[in-house]
């Protein structure tokens, strides 16, 4: 049985597997839109200027919460802030994370039908009705849902090394040489190029004050803050690994799977004369549309969904791996990862059924438990460490020894008053925008 205090085998291992708990399905679904809508690479500017003053440091404290912990996301609170708050804490943001993730592996289950769908039939305007239908047939879906799950976990108790490593050391590798090749088709298609100069070219006009709001927002969502997957992922760096690094690599890799998607996306929508759409709507509506008829659209949609679906399950099981190893030891002392997973599993089964036979709860339940529950998370963990643990701890996990006063005392004091302000304003920004 493998413990907690597992370590990544080396600092490549560890920027992939971190790379795959950043990237998913919003960086295919949401980013691309967002780029689009608000003025092409004016919007990109903005939202890199904002990821690097605000989500990187916040993602920093995150994976420094989690290191100084050295367990999951329960041992990690309560080093910073007390035993029983800590353990409140950790609880609360796992059973928050517990429901999010029963929803989200509904919706990478519809990838995988949609990706089966595309290797054995292909989008065509005839089958794309059998699509839609076998898409809403709720059962079926849940019988994908429960294979999902079943996957998950078993690379989640298989613990670090020989599970969680090893398929993100493959997987999201896989993904990037996808979207390259996906990205070069995509160029090839007549007036694509035009189109992908029209997309990137800066509209100013674009920027006004919800936009920029808006990229604040994505900069945040994207990087995968939320006082969990980070804290628990981080807390397998080894103790002579330099956060700062990690923090902006996981960060770039992150920014790089959501501008190669678009890339790839936008042109090809565009030449197909079709609208890009955000959310669900553009996978499992838009993409079958222009896969029926794009060149080579049967072996594009294929790649592009088997990528897709690789950097999906990365996300369930980074979920499955906060609450297991958030239970293991700290609430459950002598149950162990397999049993813990086990009774995970038993309790997927039964909240995935109602979300499955009646998939527009999952629009409800991502107003409170999704982006929302996610920037309060890292409010959490980023007030955790700075006023938990306090300057001298917090600044020796990021920086170690080097001799930096002068960045230490700023990055000290940008974490601890700059970085929740901003994490606040956008949880209010949020809550107002959907009330």
């Amino acid at each position: 049985m493998e413990k907690t205090t597992a370590k990544y085998t080396s600092r490549v291992a560890a920027v992939l597997t971190l790379v795959g708990v950043a990237v998913g399905l919003g960086n295919v679904w949401r980013f691309p839109y967002m780029m689009g809508k608000y003025g092409g690479s004016a919007f990109f500017v903005v939202y890199l200027l904002f990821m690097l003053l605000f989500a990187v440091p916040a993602l920093m404290a995150e994976i420094a919460l989690g290191r100084a912990g050295g367990g999951g996301i329960v041992r990690a609170f309560q080093n910073a802030i007390g035993k029983k708050p800590g353990k409140i804490i950790g609880i609360f943001l796992m059973t928050s994370l517990l429901i999010a993730a029963s929803y989200y592996a509904v919706v990478v289950g519809n990838v995988i039908f949609t990706t089966a769908f595309s290797v054995y039939s292909g989008f065509t305007q005839e089958t794309i009705p059998v699509f839609q239908s076998g898409l809403s047939n709720g059962w079926l879906q849940y019988g994908i849902t429960l294979g999902l799950v079943i996957a998950a976990l078993f690379v989640v108790q298989r613990g670090l090394k020989d599970g969680i490593e090893l398929v993100s050391k493959y997987f999201v590798p896989f993904f990037g040489l996808a979207i390259i090749y996906l990205i070069i088709n995509a160029i090839l298609l007549p007036g694509a190029s035009e189109r992908l100069v029209e997309f990137l070219k800066p509209d100013l006009a674009a920027l006004t004050a919800e936009q920029v709001f808006a990229a604040l927002g994505q900069a945040f969502f994207s990087v995968g803050l939320g006082g969990t997957f980070m804290v628990a992922y981080g807390s397998y760096l080894n103790a002579d690994t330099k956060i700062p690094g990690m923090a902006v690599a996981t960060s770039l890799g992150d920014l790089s799977a959501s501008v190669l998607a678009s890339l790839f996306l936008v042109p090809t929508i565009l030449v197909a004369g079709l609208d890009i759409a955000a959310g669900p709507g553009l996978i499992f509506a838009t993409l079958p549309e222009l896969f029926s008829v794009m060149p080579m659209g049967r072996l594009v949609g294929t790649v592009f969904l088997l990528a897709l679906t690789a950097i999906a399950f990365l996300s369930v099981v980074a979920a499955y791996e906060v609450i297991v190893s958030g239970l293991d030891g700290a609430v459950f002392k002598k149950a162990g990862r397999r049993k813990i997973a086990l009774g995970l599993g038993c309790a997927l089964v039964c909240l995935t059924l109602p979300v499955s036979l009646k998939p527009d709860l999952i629009g409800t339940l991502d107003l409170i438990f999704g982006s929302g529950m996610q920037v309060f998370g890292s409010v959490l963990a980023v007030a955790g460490i700075t006023w938990g643990l306090g300057k001298s701890a917090t600044l020796a996990q990021i920086f170690g020894d080097e001799e930096t006063q002068g960045a230490r005392a700023l990055t000290y004091v940008w974490l601890k008053w700059a970085v929740p302000a901003v994490l606040l304003s956008v949880l209010i920004g949020y809550i107002y925008s959907v009330l």
